[in-house]
């Protein structure tokens, strides 16, 4: 049960962080992608770039949560695996050797 929230955590930490990092670089992307190249001026439907560059925003929002997820569940699990082993060696007690035998 404590792997799984601890894989749980990472997944929603990678999500948190995914959906900033989209929400963040995603403005900046669009205003770029949707600059007129060389400062031509366009005539365009308002309302209809309104509504395409919302979607775009949130459609990589998702994208960015989505990775964010995977990636951190990925590193969840390496994490878990990594803290089990340990676990286990400090469980084992060490091996003494066998006793040498002084006979002559």
């Amino acid at each position: 049960m404590a792997a799984l929230k601890t894989l749980l955590t990472f997944i929603l930490a990678g999500a948190f962080i995914g959906l900033a990092a989209a929400s963040w670089a995603g403005p900046h992307f669009l205003e770029w992608y949707n600059t007129a190249p060389l400062g031509t001026q366009t005539v365009c439907d308002l309302p209809k770039v309104v509504q395409g560059v919302t979607s775009s925003l949130l459609r990589y929002q998702l994208i960015g949560t989505l990775s964010g997820a995977g990636v951190f569940f990925i590193l969840g699990i390496l994490f878990v695996v990594a803290r089990s082993k340990k676990q286990k060696q400090e469980q084992q007690p060490p091996a003494t050797p066998p006793q040498a035998s002084t006979t002559a």
